[in-house]
């Protein structure tokens, strides 16, 4: 009697199983291809703090293309999500930061008068909350790298090979690498290409500046 209400039992299981077989394997297809696509090609990111306005606002929803900087490098003025290096100034690296990416390689970054200096020229940046008002580097901070700007009132400081200069828009409000240094390219996850949520004019491209 146990004996035949056991085979019962197998019986409907695979019967269930043959039944929903079709819909099982569908379903673990897109399983595994969400994971791969969120892993290699796409995600999707909230903005959790104010450090970028007015480009995203808090609660912006945006989607990061993590192919690009595989193929090749990245650029001045693109919107970069990377994980922060070490440092005191920051609480928790294993959390995601978002900036714009100001300092190539190679550049020399000076922070004054209201204005980011790359090589001795200042960028013109319509899409700031507001301007700097910090110097940088100032005569407290020994930091290597240092060099003398064409303005010998200020100095510069170059950013080393494989490393980059990360700024938030919102210039007086943002953890950035005028607080806690250059970002190894390692360290990058992807570029912020599109704002999909909330559903106003704001959607859309998030398009890079031209210099």
């Amino acid at each position: 009697m146990e004996s035949s209400q056991k085979e019962q039992k197998e019986q409907i299981s695979q019967s269930w199983f043959e039944k929903h077989r079709d819909n099982i394997r569908t379903v673990s297809i897109a399983l595994i291809l969400a994971f791969l696509l969120r892993t290699f090609i796409i995600e999707p990111r909230f903005i959790p703090s104010g450090s970028m306005e007015p480009t995203l606002l808090v609660n912006d929803r945006i989607i990061v293309e993590k192919v690009s900087y595989s193929l090749r490098d990245p650029q001045r003025g693109e919107i970069v999500v990377f994980y922060p290096p070490k440092s005191p100034a920051i609480e928790d690296n294993t959390k995601a930061y978002i900036k714009r990416l100001i300092g190539l390689p190679g550049d020399r970054i000076s922070i004054h008068d209201g204005k980011v200096f790359v090589n001795d020229r200042a960028l013109t940046e319509n899409y700031i909350a507001e301007p700097p008002d910090y110097i940088f580097p100032n005569q407290a901070q020994n930091l290597e790298s240092l060099s003398s700007s064409q303005d010998s009132r200020y100095k510069s400081i170059t950013v080393p090979q494989g490393y980059y200069w990360m700024m938030g828009d919102n210039r007086n409000s943002s953890n950035d690498s005028h607080i806690w240094g250059f970002l190894p390219r390692q360290n990058m996850i992807g570029r912020a290409f599109l704002r999909f949520f909330p559903f106003d004019n704001r959607v859309g491209e998030l398009k890079t500046p031209k210099y």
